[in-house]
């Protein structure tokens, strides 16, 4: 009897010290989160979240969103600020690590080359591995194929192919789709002499492959023929045609005036089951190289522009007839002031659209300021300011939907571009109240105010509203 009360006791015991134990598990469980963000304003656009959460991360991926406070291992009040899903740019053609920096002090933690592209998938993934800032990707470039198949000259981009050439240009290109390229992109404007044939070719192949065409259309302007009406028409048409999807990039500079009828056009395409998608940045100016085939005779009539909207990137000069004529055969980058304001103010506000900023590198000091302004310029002047939409829409439209353009293909991109137990975290913290832009065409790298903190796969890459140095979380982003 006594043995018998001896071994009840010890077994009552081991229950005990294995409840004790596991609730002490359970407590360093609740206190394991490397990283708790507390009391800010969580948005999510995909749930419609809008409230007050304590947000605790373990690794590079959100483990808890709370209405009670968490315990952590670095606990970071954001009390007052609003915790976004990091700001997704599908358009961004500055991949070094300044242009890169300036833009996650602008909230983005994702940049993808996705309209110019690259011409060799391997080598431009290799150099950034391990040291960028933010994550990365790019898709196989039109243009690159098409030089290599008309024998590597740069004229290459004013002399038709033949269909021969062309079966050069696919093999290219369905060869680096499967290095991981995000797709196809093409500057069809800069190569004037891809004829339609080509591009419908091209856009089989991408159906083929399951991938997204990004696409800076044939024309700009509003002179038939050649209008950007005709330009969307040959996009969906292709569309339509293959079953791929297409991406209209920068939809105001490619628009100017016809904006409303592209919209309606694209929009209208998409009630009837076609994959197409576009994207706006918030600014009246344009830029690009002076020699591009875009500034070919005719310009100014077609974009109803004269030289003097022609501004000297280096200098800051208004051009006229006999500069712009020396400079295009000297070449250089200009800023092309041509773009409506009520156009871009239009297509930012219209709920198909995508915010993007096709910022390009910049050279000592000199560039576009959507390379460094785009995103905090929507939420501070255009929503806050101007109510042109809600802070919702506007979160949706530079998280969310870039992420849904890709995720198809893309599997990365399903757990970005929102704020969900599972998904990455790749978060922006920003106040606002406060939140704006402050690069201007004069001094273009002005980074924001009001991005306090940007997170990069779990770790700060802003903190505090200043850059934190030689860290380098960002990851490729490529197709499986």
């Amino acid at each position: 009897m006594r043995k018998r009360k001896f071994l009840h006791m010890r077994f009552g015991t081991l229950i005990a010290i294995v409840a004790a134990l596991a609730s002490m598990g359970s407590g360093v469980a609740a206190q394991s989160y490397d990283l708790v963000l507390a009391g800010g304003r969580v948005m999510d656009p995909e749930s419609g979240l809008d409230a007050v959460r304590y947000v605790g991360i373990r690794g590079g991926t959100l483990e808890a969103i709370s209405e009670s406070p968490l315990d952590g291992v670095t606990v970071v009040d954001v009390s007052g600020l609003v915790v976004a899903p990091g700001f997704i740019d599908l358009h961004a053609h500055g991949q070094d690590l300044y242009s890169s920096q300036l833009q996650a002090r602008d909230g983005v933690t994702t940049a993808l080359e996705l309209e110019g592209g690259t011409g060799d998938v391997e080598e431009w993934y290799a150099s950034r591995a391990g040291r960028a800032v933010i994550h990365y990707g790019a898709t196989a470039s039109h243009g690159a194929a098409r030089r290599l198949a008309l024998g590597g000259r740069e004229e290459a981009v004013r002399q038709a192919a033949d269909l021969e050439q062309v079966s050069v240009m696919e093999n290219r290109i369905r060869d680096e789709l499967g290095r991981g390229a995000l797709g196809i992109g093409y500057g069809i404007q800069y190569t004037p002499a891809a004829r339609r044939e080509e591009i419908h070719r091209l856009f089989e192949l991408a159906a083929e492959e399951g991938v997204t065409n990004f696409v800076h259309i044939r024309y700009a302007g509003m002179v038939e023929p050649g209008s950007s009406i005709e330009a969307v028409h040959e996009m969906i048409a292709n569309a339509a045609a293959t079953g791929a999807g297409v991406h209209i990039v920068h939809i105001g500079s490619s628009g100017l005036g016809q904006v409303p009828t592209l919209l309606a056009m694209i929009e209208g395409a998409q009630a009837r089951g076609v994959d197409v998608t576009t994207e706006v940045y918030p600014y009246t100016a344009a830029s690009t190289d002076i020699r591009a085939a875009i500034f070919d005779p005719g310009w100014r009539e077609r974009f109803g522009s004269d030289y003097g909207d022609i501004e000297w990137d280096e200098t800051g000069e208004r051009l006229t007839e006999e500069t712009f004529n020396e400079r295009r055969q000297t070449g250089g980058r200009i800023i092309a002031h041509i773009i409506p304001q009520e156009m871009f103010e239009f297509a930012l506000a219209h709920p198909i659209v995508m915010v993007a900023s096709d910022g390009v590198p910049f050279v000592d000091g000199n560039g576009h300021p959507r390379g460094a302004g785009t995103f905090a310029r929507v939420l501070g002047r255009y929503a806050r300011d101007e109510g042109l939409l809600t802070l919702m829409d506007a979160i949706r439209k530079m998280t969310l939907m870039p992420a849904q353009r890709l995720e198809a293909y893309v599997p990365q991109m399903a757990a970005k571009g929102r704020i969900r137990v599972g998904a990455d975290a790749d978060l922006t913290i920003f106040d606002p109240e406060t939140v704006i832009d402050n690069a201007t065409f004069e001094a273009p790298t002005q980074p924001s105010t009001g991005i306090e903190h940007v997170i990069v796969g779990g770790a700060f890459v802003v903190r505090d509203a200043e850059l934190v140095e030689a860290v380098f979380p960002g990851q490729a982003i490529r197709r499986d």
